[in-house]
């Protein structure tokens, strides 16, 4: 059975998360998802999912809160003015739903990537490689790319 995409879940590096349904998503490109393995520190082994780089527009109905996530930061600014001003997007779930299973949960399953990461900060919370920019039309555009900005990629936005 074919798998449908129902959200991404972008993992921000203090912790919160922000889960934006499918039909919020404009423009979207996910670059060379590649497969690895591997280990951190003394934790377990797994497989992970590094990306060469990510592109996407978000609608303005997605610039809210979902009391599901952990939004500290959203609820303060609004997602959108939370993402351009704190640029630390680490890593994202892709989730998915099977269709005609009705027994199931809404997620049945998930693939997680992981973005290029440079600190930006003393504290390594900052991404060098994101930027984003939010369009006169409302629309969020976020880049995390080590060669390219969301200005170069959507300009005229």
């Amino acid at each position: 059975m074919k798998k449908e995409v129902t959200a991404l879940k972008f993992y921000l590096r203090n912790g919160e998360t922000w889960t934006i349904k499918k039909e919020y998503i404009g423009d979207l490109w996910i670059k060379q998802i590649s497969k690895s393995f591997g280990r951190i520190g003394d934790g377990e082994l797994e497989e992970i999912y590094p990306c060469e780089s990510l592109k996407i527009e978000i609608l303005p109905d997605a610039d809210q809160v979902n009391s599901a996530d952990i939004n500290l930061g959203g609820l303060e600014l609004g997602m959108f003015e939370r993402i351009t001003k704190q640029p630390d997007i680490e890593k994202m779930d892709i989730l998915y739903a099977v269709p005609n299973d009705k027994s199931a949960a809404e997620i049945n399953e998930k693939d997680r990537v992981y973005f290029p990461y440079q600190a930006g900060d003393v504290d390594g919370n900052d991404n060098d490689y994101q930027t984003g920019l939010i369009s006169k039309d409302g629309h969020l555009f976020v880049v995390i790319d080590p060669n390219k900005t969301a200005e170069e990629i959507y300009s005229g936005k």
